[in-house]
This record gives C-alpha cells, structure tokens and sequence, in this order.
C-alpha cells in the first residue's frame, strides 16, 4: 500500500483562504458595524449611542495615526495629544475671528499641525529611546503652556466655539447622522491612507529602520527622512481628529493637548495591538467604552482599569486583536 495520505472529495475541493483576506476581515467588520450605528440607534431610540461612537471614531483616527510612528517605526511620542490640540485650536482660534468656512479653517489646522511637527520633530528624531520621549513630551507641554497662555482665546478656561465648520455657505456637521458619516468617511479614508503607506516602499523602510538601523544604512538607506515625514503626516492626521473633536464638543481647551492625553492614545494603541492599526480603532472603543463604564461604577475608575491594561499587556501579547484573532500584531 502507498503510504501517500489520500485527500478525501471535501478536502480536495476546499480552497485555502488568502491570508491577505483573512487580515481584511476583521477590518471589513468593524467598518461594517460602525457604519450600522445610526440604523441601531434608531431602533433603540438613543441618540446617545451615535454621539458615544462619534466620539470613538475621533479618538481612533488619533489613536491610528499613533500607531503609524508606534507600530511601525518604534517612534514612543509622549507628546502626540499637542496635534490634536493643535488641530482643534485651529478651529476655535479661526471661529473666534469669525472665520467658520471649513476649506479655509481645515487646511490652517493641518498645515500648523505639520509645521509644527516638521520643526519640533527634526530635533526630537535626533534622539533615540528614553530621549525622544522626553523631548517629545517637552515640546508638547510648551505648546500645551502657550495655550493658556492665551487669553484672548480662553487662556486656561477654554474657548467655546459659538458655530461648527462650514463648507459652501451651509452648516452639515450641525447634523447628527451627517456628522456621523463625515467622522466615518473621515475614519476610513486615515486607515486606507496608512496601510497605503504600510504597505509601499515608503513603509518597508520605516519597519526596516525599527526592526535594524544599521542594516538599513549598510544598504545606502539612511531613515531620518523617512521617519520625519512620518512623524509629519501621523501629526496632520492627528490634527484632523483635532478638527472634528472641536466641532463635536464645540469647546476647545488646552487639556486637549496635556500629556495625560498623549498617555491615553498610547493605551488605546498597546490595549488594541500595536502594528495593526485596526488595532488602534478597537483600543479607542475598548478604552472609551471601560471609561465610560467605570466611572459609573467609582470615580477612581482608574485603579480597575489599570491591573485590565497590565493583564492585557502580560497574557494578551499582541493585544485584543490578537485576542479576537489570535494572530500577534507586528509590534
């Protein structure tokens, strides 16, 4: 008898699955449920649950565009919160001027954002480990303290924004299923945009340079430009969550952009799976979701949250995606 295993009809017939395609459907899922929101708030009668994942949804385009320098170039900026400030300021600054028209306002929050980045990350991407940290952290408590520092704008109190950004005369974000899709649109197109990058020969230098400087350099390729112009367009991203944020809660304040905040993207990263940006959509909810949960239950909803996080951390390497899938993030 030939000791070759013979393959029964099922088996013969059955066609292996792409990995390429078992990678896209969690991210295929999470689109899909986050774009049937509104229909099971309708069904429910709670508004509060379409103004809930607004919210998730701005986070998470802060928490992906962290996970582009965190996940893939090993970039820890404990300062990324100061271009979400940024960002909203742009918004609250421009208003206070009376300036609401949204193809001005939008660009002058994003270019401000990544000049910002340019100057303070061509200094800071000098550095490595603990030192970029640190600077980065530094850099974002001084824009932080110029904040409120300006009192004409609200100084430590904030800035109400009376108007949401308009496009053409009208005002759609002023509707709720409206602003919904916008922040989704908005949501799909930084994730598309980053496994683009991830993706092209751009972001194979950017993984090179983590995984080995010194290799990447043998070969000719030096990654400082590299990881600066990340480290930009991760800021102007950032910055656009900023822009919604400000419409959203129609408030701007220099807590937007406290280091505390930095801290939270940096959880809402680790807790969903660093390198996998779907990843950083699933720790944006999970994180917001427990905050919004606990606080119910204690005000020091933080000492519960904590040993979650360092037992998440320690048994769930890879995070909750790695959970769901069971396949370990690039990070």
């Amino acid at each position: 008898m030939s000791d070759t295993p013979t393959l029964t009809t099922a088996s013969a017939g059955r066609t292996p699955a792409s990995p390429r395609l078992l990678g896209l459907r969690l991210p295929i899922a999470i689109f899909v449920l986050l774009a049937l929101v509104p229909a099971l708030a309708t069904v429910l009668d709670d508004s509060f649950i379409t103004l809930f994942v607004i919210r998730v949804m701005i986070f998470a385009i802060a928490a992906v565009s962290l996970d582009l320098i965190l996940g893939y170039g090993a970039l820890v900026s404990f300062g990324h919160a100061a271009f979400l400030g940024i960002g909203a300021y742009g918004i609250g600054i421009l208003s206070a001027e009376g300036i609401y028209d949204g193809l001005v306002a939008i660009p002058v929050a994003l270019v401000a954002a990544g000049l910002f980045a340019l100057v303070t990350g061509a200094i800071s991407l000098k550095t490595r480990g603990v030192y970029f940290i640190m600077i980065t952290l530094a850099f974002a408590q001084m824009a932080y303290y110029t904040t409120t520092s300006l009192s004409a704008y609200g100084g430590d109190d904030g800035l109400t924004i009376w108007r949401r950004t308009e496009f053409f005369g009208t005002g759609p974000l002023d509707d709720r299923l409206t602003f919904f899709y916008v922040t989704f649109g908005c949501l799909l197109a930084v994730y598309l945009l980053c496994r683009m990058i991830v993706a092209s020969r751009f972001g194979r230098v950017l993984t090179g340079a983590k995984q080995s400087e010194i290799r990447l350099r043998a070969i000719g390729i030096d990654p400082y430009p590299y990881r600066l112009v990340a480290y930009v367009i991760a800021a102007m991203i950032c910055a656009l969550a900023g822009v919604l944020l400000a419409n959203q809660t129609e408030f701007v304040s220099p807590a937007y952009m406290g280091w505390h905040r930095s801290g939270e993207l940096i959880v809402m990263v680790v807790l969903g799976g660093i390198g996998t940006l779907h990843g950083a959509i699933i720790g944006a909810a999970a994180y917001l979701l427990l905050e919004s949960l606990l606080q119910d239950v204690t005000h020091h909803w933080q000492l519960i949250f904590g040993p979650f996080l360092v037992l998440v951390v320690l048994y769930g390497k890879g995070g909750l995606v790695r959970l769901i899938t069971g396949v370990r993030a690039h990070g």
